[in-house]
């Protein structure tokens, strides 16, 4: 029987807009309990005088005790009783401690549905993995649309920020749109900090939000639950995809194969949870994808930039190595650009590309181009021309 603590959070939950299949199975009981409920406007009346008591109402202070302490495992409380001299039966208990779920700390956080092309949450996962013979720490975005919940995944050798806007580019790109609202952790590639309760974002993430037209969001700290979704995903796809795949020949490989699982399998699941239980890309395709914001002609871009002032000798220094630029720029500022499969460009002040190379290890020494220090090698070779009066002069 519903009491007044559970009306209230009936009637609450129904002025927020909640469905009442939704309000009943948080409850537990039947959405045609709820219907009665609010069309009555209270909890059911107590029980008239005389009627049969339960078994179980003498130890029900001992349940609450035992549920206040943190203790929500019925059949832990059911031996505990048992230990105290009751007699009931454990289905009883049951049905007492149900309606009071609602009120487990770690059931508090109420399950938000969003509606189509509203809202996608991104978090990263991390595992080992056999890499081209070697164990390698891979690190894995996934991001989930929360309406259909397609998801898109990207492996990475690491959460910076360049392969987190990487991450949600590649996915916008699958889903041939963006949605209203990203929402993701507190990460640097995200979140600088907090001021005053309000969110300072990383500003290289709000010109991607700029780009795709997307509101950014933050989860609470220490409130991760809020992308819920995500983070069950993150645990579909170590169970099924690195069950049966663990040895990859590169990160392209990687990202190759997830694709094609992603295309066969994940996205035509069949989603369980009681919200919709519909193949998950048919409610995608039908109702989410029409619904995203058209993506622009230009897309972002996720390199790393950076500044540097070239050196005397006519060259700038890149993660350990030193790679040539034309030395009409030495002791200038240049701006470059290394891309996630570690190409690097050189900018000159006029925006114009001056010089390209491929990232190469510190010990495979220092890259350079021929043409671009010709003026430097023709000022250091260049001999000083005299006539042979001076020597005339030193002899007299």
């Amino acid at each position: 029987m519903l009491k007044q603590e559970d009306f209230l959070m009936i009637r609450h939950k129904a002025q927020q807009g909640a469905y009442l299949k939704d309000i009943a199975a948080e409850l537990g009981i039947h959405p045609r309990t709820v219907r009665r409920a609010l069309q009555r406007g209270s909890a059911p009346s107590r029980r008239r005088p005389g009627a049969r008591r339960s078994k179980l109402d003498p130890f029900k202070p001992q349940v609450d005790a035992l549920l206040a302490q943190g203790v929500w495992n019925a059949q832990v409380i059911f031996t505990e009783l048992r230990r105290s001299g009751y007699e009931g039966g454990y289905s009883i208990l049951c049905d007492y401690i149900r309606p009071k779920r609602s009120l487990q700390p770690s059931k508090a956080t109420v399950r938000f549905e969003t509606r189509p092309g509203y809202q996608l949450q991104h978090d990263w996962g991390e595992l080992m993995v056999d890499l081209d013979g070697q164990p390698t720490r891979v690190n894995i975005a996934v991001n989930v649309l929360g309406y259909s919940r397609q998801m898109h995944v990207y492996a990475a050798p690491a959460q910076d920020a360049e392969h987190t806007y990487e991450s949600l580019v590649r996915a916008f790109e699958a889903f041939s749109g963006a949605p209203a609202e990203v929402l993701v952790d507190n990460q640097k590639a995200a979140v600088l900090k907090r001021e005053n309760g309000r969110v300072v974002f990383n500003p290289r993430f709000l010109d991607l939000a700029g780009h795709y037209g997307f509101q950014p969001r933050a989860c609470r700290p220490y409130r991760a639950r809020t992308k819920g979704k995500t983070e069950r995903m993150v645990g579909y796809l170590k169970d099924y995809f690195f069950a049966g795949h663990r040895s990859f020949r590169s990160f392209a490989d990687l990202n190759h194969q997830l694709e094609q699982w992603l295309d066969e399998e994940a996205n035509r699941r069949r989603h369980r949870h009681r919200t919709h239980g519909e193949i998950v890309r048919e409610r995608f395709q039908c109702d989410e994808q029409p619904t995203l914001t058209e993506l622009p002609r230009q897309r972002f871009d996720t390199a790393y930039l950076d500044h540097r002032l070239v050196a005397w000798d006519g060259y700038v220094e890149v993660r350990g190595n030193r790679y040539s630029v034309p030395d009409t720029l030495c002791g200038q500022s240049v701006r470059i650009r290394v891309t996630l499969q570690d190409e690097l460009q050189v900018i000159d002040a006029q925006e114009r590309i001056v010089a390209e190379h491929l990232l190469a290890l510190p010990d495979a020494g220092w890259q350079r181009q021929a043409d671009h220090h010709r003026r430097l090698w023709r000022e250091a070779l260049q001999v000083e021309q005299r006539g042979l009066d001076i020597y005339e002069e030193v002899a007299s």
